[in-house]
């Protein structure tokens, strides 16, 4: 059997985030030989070029380390103002400066949990767009959006609908293939 690794981009900074609860479940459904470690990316500075130009801050360098040493990448993120909101963003901004692009070829999975009905589906359009522009290998089904989320999650953060679970188990198992099919097709 073999064994994948996981990186989780939570693109919430709070601490009950429902994006992070659901990066955790996620990782409670994941098929065997597949585990998630979510990134910390608090600790990023907003994206600016002087930075830049002056080195790259070493959660940048983590960041990217991270990213390309992993087989896959769950994004977990809230929607904000019908798009992606900064946190989450920013990683990207900082990941996408580099030559050698960490998400060239990287299967990437979303998930998105919101207060709203419609669970975010507008801003993981958005993200769906810049992860393939970045390369990324976007698993296009199955989605996962969480709508009127605070209803799905216990007080601490755990996953109570059956329904959102049965979309998170098929969407790891359908990002567990595409990762098997992007190793094969990459050699």
């Amino acid at each position: 059997m073999s064994t994948y690794s996981i990186l989780g981009l939570c693109g919430s900074l709070r601490a009950k985030s429902l994006n992070l609860a659901a990066l955790k479940a996620a990782a409670e459904v994941m098929p065997a030989g597949m585990t998630l470690t979510i990134a910390t990316i608090d600790d990023l500075p907003i994206y600016n070029q002087d930075v830049q130009d002056k080195g790259w801050p070493a959660p940048a360098e983590r960041l990217r380390a991270q990213v390309a040493a992993a087989d896959g990448v769950i994004m977990a993120s809230p929607e904000y103002n019908w798009s992606v909101g900064a946190p989450l963003k920013n990683v990207i901004d900082w990941l996408s400066r580099y030559k050698e692009q960490p998400f060239q070829n990287k299967p990437v999975a979303m998930v998105s949990a919101t207060g709203g009905p419609v669970g975010g589906v507008r801003g993981q359009l958005d993200l769906r767009r810049i992860m393939a522009v970045l390369g990324g290998q976007v698993l296009v089904k199955p989605e996962v959006f969480i709508g009127s989320a605070a209803g799905k999650f216990s007080p601490d953060g755990k996953l109570t609908d059956e329904t959102t679970r049965k979309f998170l188990t098929d969407q790891m198992l359908g990002l567990r293939d595409l990762i098997e099919r992007t190793k094969r097709a990459n050699g």
